[in-house]
């Protein structure tokens, strides 16, 4: 299947307004809401689109929960470095595994790291540098969990290799 720019853009949509849906699914840990279904799109982001439209769509995602009330802005760079990294992963590895790590390391190392001068400039929040690093890895694992059983199921009925992935 040829991936055109209208396929992408209608699959980014598509996950994207999956993200909104699932939003109020968000469970409070520490400061930070854990939302899975973010991981899990961050995941099938990667291997479907890329790691770009995954970063786009990340932020949109982030973006429209802070807006509505049911995310905080600790969304920005858990679920955008977390995109990012697992997507890059994908598209030089094309390793199932490797890309569900790089979104484990991505959101919860990286992502809490970044999340750290968030909170204390921007919401004025006590912490140190680690305070988030354990937060998004519970949020990232469950959802990374969903999207690898996915992944590999569309893999073994050969899905992914209708849409050209692997």
């Amino acid at each position: 299947m040829k991936k055109t720019i209208a396929w992408k853009m209608a699959v980014a949509g598509v996950l994207i307004a999956v993200c909104v849906v699932c939003s109020p699914l968000s469970i409070p840990v520490g400061a930070s809401r854990c939302f899975p279904v973010q991981h899990l799109v961050n995941i099938l982001a990667a291997v479907l689109l890329g790691p770009f439209y995954g970063v786009g769509m990340a932020f949109v995602t982030s973006l429209t929960r802070v807006l509505m009330g049911t995310g905080t802005l600790l969304a920005f760079p858990g679920s955008m470095c977390g995109a990012l990294l697992c997507g890059l992963v994908y598209k030089y590895s094309k390793n199932i595994p490797l890309t569900c790590i790089g979104e484990l390391f991505g959101t919860s190392v990286l992502g809490g790291i970044f999340a750290y001068p968030i909170a204390a400039l921007l919401m004025g929040k006590e912490a140190v540098l680690w305070t988030y690093i354990l937060p998004f890895f519970v949020s990232s694992a469950g959802g990374t969990v969903i999207a690898a059983v996915i992944l590999f199921a569309l893999k073994k009925t050969k899905v992914l290799n209708k849409m050209g992935q692997i």
